[in-house]
């Protein structure tokens, strides 16, 4: 899970370059296991399957300000849908959330992020 905003981090929110193998590319860099991407950083993440996204694993999204407009679940492999407390949660603090698989979640955030979007992507590693 991701500490505080002191833990280490990539201090800048970054293009996805590849994805695949149980990790990551960004910024140059290559990172094994998941992610959560925010305007004001990126960071790793103990997830490995989103029935187990907790209130540790939503922290900073929630501290994110001014906060963000949409957060893409990147699910790994398999799709699933947000439990509805959850996105009651999400939407009670005006973020619209998205599930989809990791793929099309790389690809969708890569693309708002380009597009200078206020967009958060929780992206789970795939092999």
């Amino acid at each position: 899970m991701p500490g505080d905003r002191a833990s280490p981090n990539l201090p800048y929110p970054a293009q996805i370059e590849a994805y695949g193998g149980g990790g990551f590319r960004f910024a140059g860099m290559s990172h094994r296991g998941s992610l959560l991407c925010l305007p004001s950083g990126v960071w790793a993440i103990g997830v490995a399957a989103a029935d187990a996204i907790g209130e540790a694993e939503l922290a900073l999204i929630f501290a994110s300000a001014p906060p963000i407009e949409h957060l893409l679940i990147g699910t790994g492999r398999d799709p699933w849908l947000t439990p509805h407390a959850l996105d009651k949660r999400f939407r009670a603090r005006g973020i619209v959330p998205e599930t989809m698989t990791t793929g099309p979640a790389v690809r969708t955030y890569n693309l708002l992020l380009s597009e200078g979007r206020r967009i958060g992507a929780l992206l789970i590693a795939v092999d």
